[in-house]
Formats: structure tokens, C-alpha cells, sequence
């Protein structure tokens, strides 16, 4: 007989749908990335906020959050081991950000059907936690890097449109 995974056993979820909640906070990772162009040094500074957002969720007191940070991390990379997330950026952005938007939208109502308010609130939680911290990771605009906005008005719009499909 074959062992069931922790998250088929605890949570109840399928292999598509534990795919599902562990990819999507890479996805937000790019996906607030991609959500103003920037220079590369700047994208590299969001996935490295990104990625010691992801790994603090190991930490989190929700079980849920933490086995997914758990087997994310271990997927692609720790931070603080040196790692680093790969630079992404999607052929078309806009595309791109409506596919993170509509899959966080299934995690929302999987999330609703499957766990309590906490682990749902926690897990939703998280995810906002990374998209403010890749977007505040590094100004847009300004020369030489300075001045320049912390948030850009595209990163504003990606972070509220996430905040309003995990919580409508």
C-alpha cells in the first residue's frame, strides 16, 4: 500500500489542486514583477523579496502556508542558502498577470470548500504579503536610482486586483 501525501491526508486535496496553491505564490512572485517593466538589477531585487517572502512562510503558524512554503522552497530554492529565483518575463505580461489572477481566484473558492476561514485567511494572506513585498522591493522610475516611485500605479492595480479575487 502507498503512503498518501500530507496534503491528500491532512488537507484533503488532490495532486492537481495542491499544484495549484503551490505554484501560485511564484506566480504572484512574477506576476507583480512583470507588472511594471524594469530593469533588470530591479527585477532581480522583487525575486529576491519574493523568494524571503515565500521561505518566511515557513514559518507561518497556519500548517497549510507553512506546507506549502515548505515544498515551494525546496522546489526552487532557498534564500538562505544563496539562492535565487530565475528572472522571468512573460512574452506578454498582461496575459501573464490574468492567468495568476484567474488561478487565485480557483485557490480562493478551493480554499473556501476545503480548509477553515484561518488556513483559507492565512493562505490568502501570504500571497498579498508577497505581492506587496516584490512590488515595494524596488522604486520604478528616477535616475540612477534615485527618486522615482516606491509603487507604481500598474504594481497598485496587479496588488488590489489580487486582494479583490481572494477576498470577493
Amino acid at each position: 500500500m502507498t503512503e498518501q501525501p500530507l496534503y491528500a491526508t491532512e488537507f484533503g486535496f488532490s495532486d492537481d489542486e495542491w499544484g495549484l496553491l503551490v505554484g501560485l505564490p511564484q506566480s504572484v512572485v512574477t506576476a507583480a514583477s512583470a507588472a511594471e517593466s524594469d530593469s533588470s538589477r530591479r527585477t532581480r531585487s522583487e525575486n529576491a523579496a519574493g523568494l524571503e517572502s515565500i521561505a518566511a512562510g515557513r514559518e507561518s503558524a497556519s500548517r497549510l502556508v507553512a506546507a506549502v512554503a515548505g515544498e515551494l522552497v525546496a522546489r526552487i530554492g532557498d534564500p538562505e542558502a544563496g539562492e535565487e529565483l530565475p528572472a522571468i518575463e512573460p512574452a506578454d505580461p498582461k496575459a501573464m498577470i490574468a492567468d495568476v489572477l484567474a488561478r487565485a481566484k480557483r485557490a480562493a473558492d478551493l480554499l473556501a470548500r476545503r480548509v477553515d476561514e484561518g488556513e483559507a485567511g492565512a493562505y490568502k494572506h501570504w500571497l498579498l504579503s508577497i505581492a506587496d513585498n516584490v512590488v515595494t522591493a524596488a522604486p520604478t522610475g528616477g535616475v540612477l536610482g534615485l527618486g522615482g516611485e516606491t509603487v507604481s500605479e500598474a504594481e497598485r492595480r496587479f496588488r488590489d486586483e489580487l486582494a479583490h479575487v481572494l477576498t470577493d
